[in-house]
Formats: C-alpha cells, structure tokens, sequence
C-alpha cells in the first residue's frame, strides 16, 4: 500500500501540475487562435498547401498565445484574488510562484517566435506584436479606460493576418479583410462576455462594459451598433474579393444572427440574453473561416 502511494504521489503531483499549466496559458483561447490562424492560411494559400507551414504558425501560434495569457495572468494575479471565476488559478491561489510563470511565459515566447520566424520574419514581427498589445498594452488598460477593447481586438485579430502572411509572405489585402472582419466580431464577442461578468469585473476594478452604467440601456445599444458591423464587414469579401455570391449570402446571413442575438441583449438586458450572443459570436467566427476555406476549395 505504501509502494502505491509513493507511486501516485508524483503522479497526482504532475497531474496537478499540468492542470495549473492548462489553466496558465488558457488552453482553449489558444486552440482557437490555432484554428483561426491555420484556416487563415488555407484561404490565403491560393491551393498551395504546405503541411510543415500549417504545423509551424498552428504550434507557433499556440505558443505566443501561451505567453500572452501567461503574462497576463501575472499583472493580473491581484486582480483575479477578488473574482470567483478566476481565484483559483495558479497565481492567485498560490499554487504558482510568479517566477516560475515569467519563466513560463519567456520559454513560450521565445520558442513560438522562434517557429513563426522559420515561416518568414513577418510572421514573428506580429507575433510579438501581438504579444506586446495584449499584455503591455490592453492587460493594464483594462483598469484604466473602457477603450482597452481596441487593443484587445487588434492583438485578438492578428492570428489571421499571421496565417495569411505565412501564406502569401506580405500583409496582403486578404490579410486586411480577415483582419477586418474578426476585429469588428472581437466588439460583440468581448462586451457579451463582459455582460454575463459585469459585477465581477466590478469588483476588481476591470472597465469592459461599453458603458460605466454597466448592464444598462446604452450599453445594449453601444453593443447592438456594433454588431451590425459584422454585416457589411462580412459582405466586403465580395466587393472587394471574388468570393462569389453564395458564400456572400452566407456571410450575411450569420451577420444577421449575430445581430439578432444582440438584438435580443438590447430588448431583455438580461444574462441570458448576453449568454445567446456569446454562443453566438462562439458559431459565427469558426462559421465564416470554414465557408471561405471551402469555397476556395471548391
């Protein structure tokens, strides 16, 4: 009995471990900037596919997006202290020295860098770009101004612009319009989350709502307006390129969702409302990048 307690005490030890590691780099946002960077590249590709570029920007990317929540879950170690949802994570509950975190987010950073910059230099400049905005400039803003949102979408919306640069090796126009398109979805995306997290956000001093009057009338409309964007920003690709008219249908009709879910936020206001437009802008992003990559292939 004690040769099989000494035995699942390393293991629980380094399950544990994982676990906190998991939590660090936000497993999740990090696999969805893999999959938005890798179905960025497929559409930019123009059919030239190369599986060892896919396997580089989606490892890469995964990296640096590591490193980022990483970092920002270091200046936000106090913050998080005083909000249910996050007072668990390593930092805050003590589990994780700070150290260790920074060394955790250098050896990610330098690493995913270091793969971006074996698809082309560009790549890597916005990686680092991208790291930089999110924990340099939209983390401490968030205690700061509302307007921390703008960063925190242009960081949230370069993954696609690396995907396309690994692709055609310039900040090309389809590049632009991917970038376009996410960080206009960043608005709604981010404020439904801020709605459903408004008093714990409130707590910590965090400024995500559109407005200070937190979940009120002018904040669903601030969000409303935003949404609509998301139906001109979708349509462009057949203005500007030939994406052909069934997939600018396509487009707007999930533009046209989104804007009913935030519709629906405008009308009741309430937590469940926000709950429907996150799950919303959850289906519309994955939606568009896998309508473009199949009709490029079609």
């Amino acid at each position: 009995m004690e040769t099989i307690t000494a035995i699942n005490s390393p293991v629980k030890a380094l399950q544990s471990k994982l676990a906190d590691y998991t939590q660090l780099i936000k497993i999740r946002l990090s696999s969805l900037v893999v999959f938005s960077a890798a179905m960025a590249y497929l559409w930019a590709s123009n059919r030239h596919i190369e599986p060892s570029i896919i396997w580089l920007i989606s490892i890469g990317g995964f990296m640096i997006t590591g490193a980022a929540n990483t970092l920002n879950q270091v200046i936000e170690r106090d913050s998080d202290k005083l909000m249910k949802r996050t007072l668990n994570r390593p930092l805050p509950s003590g589990r994780m020295q700070v150290g260790e975190a920074l060394l955790v987010a250098a050896v990610l950073g330098v690493v995913g860098l270091f793969l971006l910059y074996q698809v082309n230099s560009l790549c890597a400049i916005l990686g680092l770009i991208a790291i930089i905005i999110y924990a340099g400039i939209y983390t401490p803003l968030k205690k700061i101004t509302r307007l921390t949102i703008i960063p925190g979408a242009i960081a949230g919306s370069l993954p696609v612009v690396i995907g396309c640069v690994a692709a055609t090796g310039r900040l090309s126009n389809e590049a632009w319009l991917l970038f376009t398109v996410q960080f206009i979805w960043q608005f709604p995306h981010t404020w439904s989350i801020a709605w459903l997290l408004d008093e714990e956000y409130n707590k910590a001093g965090i400024k995500m709502m559109p407005t200070s009057g937190g979940r009120n009338k002018a904040s669903a409309i601030i969000i409303l307006l935003s949404t609509f964007l998301i139906i001109p920003a979708g349509l462009v690709f057949n203005m500007y390129y030939s994406a052909g008219v069934s997939v600018g249908w396509l487009l707007g009709l999930a533009g046209v969702g989104m804007v009913i879910f935030a519709y629906k936020l405008y009308k009741s206001r309430t937590s469940k409302s926000a709950l429907g437009l996150m799950f919303g802008s959850f289906v519309y992003l994955p939606f568009v990048l896998i309508v473009l990559v199949i009709a490029k292939f079609s």
